[in-house]
Order: C-alpha cells, then structure tokens, then sequence
C-alpha cells in the first residue's frame, strides 16, 4: 500500500520533458491525445511511482489535506470503489484500528485491509449489507461515482446528480452524528433541493475542485461535514 504526502511533484521543481505520441495507423485521434495527455500527466506518474490504482486517488489526498475528512479508526464506506484508488487511501488513513467497505457494481481486485461488496447502491438490501460489513455507524461515506459523459451537458448533469442523490441516499442511513459525505457533481454545482437538503443536514457543505482534477474537467465535489442525524437508521 503505497503511502506519502501525496502531493504531486513538479510544482516547485524542473516540469518533466513532455513526452511525444505519434497518431499510429488505426488509431484515432482522440485516442493519441488521450495518451499523450495520460504520459504528460504528473498525477498519473506519481499514482504509478506510489502503487495507486489510479489518479484519483490524489483527488481524495486534497480533499483530506483541506477538509480533515480521514481519520485513523475511523469507518469509512468508498461508493463506486473502482479501480480503488480511493479505497487504497482511505485504508492507510483510517489504519488496522479502522474499517473501510468498498463498494462497485463490477468485481474489482481486493484492496488489502479493506471489506469488498459487489452490489448496486440502487439495492433494496445494499444498506444492510453495507451496514453489517461496518460494524456500526460510518464516519465518512464517499462517492466518486459518474456516468458515461454523452456530451451533452445537461444530460451528464442530471445523470450525475441521479448518482450523488443516490449516494446520498445511502449514506444518510450510515452516518454517524458529526460524520461527512463526499460526492462528485459538475461544475454549476448541485441542484438546489439537493444542496438544501444537505444544508439541512449537516452543519458545513463546500464546492471543492481538487489540484488533482484536471483544468478542463467539470468536475468538482461537495463535501458536507458534521452530520446532524443520529446515524445507523438502516
């Protein structure tokens, strides 16, 4: 399990030599602009260098520097877990004293430390399940999850917003009394019932754009803490 900082280098150093990428026969254009961009990205070398399964997880890194979201023992339940970058980090904040559940519709590789479930957070019966691998109320339940782009704007809004209420739906039956939620909208933030509603339920929700998001991305996170519910309603 990789561990450090988990600051990005190069800010305050030499840039990296950017790497070069061809336009191969048969492969399209957009496919060799991802590429360069994935072998220019400082992010996705430093997730290589450190074991991270991903980039995002210094998306969570930034968030827990600024808003103090991970903490050792405590319950942690990651929606949306794949590949498990989030996961990854979460399990070395929180410790062996705590416990973080991982949860995906798909089947992703055991992250050491951390309690697996494949389900849909659509189940009727995912909360119980979720709620039996916790061992009681969680201290911090997150989302990374968002659909397929479609490249319509609205049309990504509102299906991101489907997921981050759904989300929220969920964590709400876990949380324990001063917990945190955490969960990716797009830029023009969250719907107005939805940000009244965790106003009302919490007593502090940020707009975040982590340094780890990319420029061009639309992406940005809510992040409410201190949850005025009484937690474990499951």
């Amino acid at each position: 399990m990789a561990r450090g900082s988990g600051r990005a280098g190069g800010a305050g150093g030499m840039r990296p030599k950017a790497v070069r990428v061809k336009t191969a026969r048969g492969r399209k254009l957009s496919s060799t602009r991802w590429l360069r961009r994935q072998l220019n990205d400082p992010y996705v070398q430093q997730a290589q260098e450190r074991g991270y399964r991903s980039r995002a997880a210094f998306k969570l890194i930034g968030l827990d520097e600024k808003y103090r979201l991970l903490k050792q023992g405590a319950r942690i339940v990651d929606l949306g877990a794949a590949p498990g970058g989030w996961t990854q980090v979460a399990v070395a904040k929180a410790g062996r004293s705590g416990r973080v559940v991982a949860v995906d519709l798909q089947d992703v590789e055991s992250v050491t430390g951390a309690v697996h479930i494949k389900g849909d957070i659509y189940d009727e019966d995912i909360v119980g399940r979720i709620a039996a691998a916790l061992g009681g109320p969680a201290d911090l339940v997150m989302s990374d999850m968002a659909a397929p782009a479609t490249g319509h704007a609205q049309t990504d809004h509102i299906r991101i917003m489907a997921l981050v209420e759904a989300a929220y739906d969920v964590a709400r039956h876990l949380l324990a009394p001063g917990g945190a939620f955490v969960g990716k909208v797009l830029a023009g933030g969250a719907e107005r019932e939805m940000l009244e509603r965790l106003k009302r339920d919490f007593a502090r929700v940020h707009h975040a754009k982590p340094a780890a998001s990319r420029a061009d991305s639309r992406e940005m996170y809510l992040v409410a803490t201190g949850y005025r519910g009484t937690g474990g309603e499951a």
